[in-house]
């Protein structure tokens, strides 16, 4: 039981950072209807810009964690205005979306590896190694700091998006772009905001999940566990995404626990297919309706 109630933790730390990864997706996929596969690319760059001012820059934790957000978002907006924006006023299929993500996620990486290099890079100690001891459980202070910061960015944004002109925009834009820009909403504007949320969490996220593993150009596929969670949970469904990242992150601590981390991934990857084959629109999708 102790065990189960250990793993329970991790789990849910592990968790809720691919929820602020996995909203990213759903956000994107709201608006736009496709999946934007550049933004395991952003994440990792949020995983160096934080790497990068601690190191190079001796910038104290918390600016160097926001600093590491904003590039990010900046980024984001700039693949959106480079990579997506030509193809909609073209009125592109989506199909060439799908390329043109990829594209951008492709160079991002190797544009890394060849200005950065490929190796690995380890955070500095930021905080304490030595474990919070609750009774028989040892809970970990950098986990607890990811599930607070997490918590805290994934409630601001449900606020956003619920109780903010600029989120009932995001809303009404989302369940029929035509009919808003009919009615006098930004679309472009409206986009721009989504991305620059989306790189902001990925920005967070990024410097999160190095600061818990390593940074290296390749840490964008790793990430692609957020997109399984995102379709898992339900592919523009903020909710399902938050919840489908719980679920996966929880699902495969018990994994790794219980039987061993080589299971990891194919559980993964399997609920992927699961997913796909049996319910498509995932937890909580929506075929049209109110996907943010």
């Amino acid at each position: 039981m102790i065990q189960f109630l250990q793993q329970m933790i991790n789990g849910l730390s592990i968790g809720s950072v691919y929820a602020l990864m996995a909203v990213g997706y759903s956000l994107v996929y709201s608006i736009m209807n496709f999946s934007n596969f550049a933004h395991g690319g952003i994440i990792m760059l949020g995983a160096y810009f934080g790497f990068f001012f601690l190191t190079l820059f001796n910038w104290p934790f918390a600016m160097a964690f926001l600093g590491a957000a904003i590039c990010a978002a900046i980024l984001a907006v700039l693949v959106e205005r480079v990579a997506y924006k030509p193809l909609r006023m073209r009125n592109a299929p989506f199909l060439y979306f799908i390329i043109s993500a990829m594209g951008a996620s492709m160079f991002i990486e190797n544009f890394v590896i060849a200005t950065i290099g490929p190796t690995f890079k380890t955070y500095p100690t930021v905080f304490s190694r030595e474990p919070f001891r609750l009774g028989p459980l040892f809970i970990g202070r950098l986990d607890t700091m990811m599930f607070v910061i997490s918590a805290i960015c994934l409630a601001a944004l449900i606020y956003f998006i619920d109780f903010t002109k600029m989120g009932k925009a995001i809303q009404a834009t989302a369940f029929n772009p035509r009919a808003s820009a009919l009615m006098g909403i930004n679309t472009d504007l409206i986009i721009i905001t989504v991305f620059a949320i989306g790189g902001f969490l990925a920005g967070i996220a990024g410097v999160l999940f190095g600061m818990k593993y390593t940074v290296y150009p390749q840490i964008g596929f790793i990430t692609i566990k957020s997109f399984i969670a995102a379709v898992f949970g339900g592919l523009g469904s903020l909710p399902g995404a938050v919840i489908g990242s719980v679920i996966l992150g929880v699902l495969e601590t018990l994994i790794s626990g219980y039987f061993s981390s080589q299971f990891r991934d194919l559980i993964s990857f399997s609920l992927l297919i699961f997913i796909l084959v049996f319910r498509p629109i995932g937890l909580m999708g929506k075929s049209t309706e109110e996907k943010a």
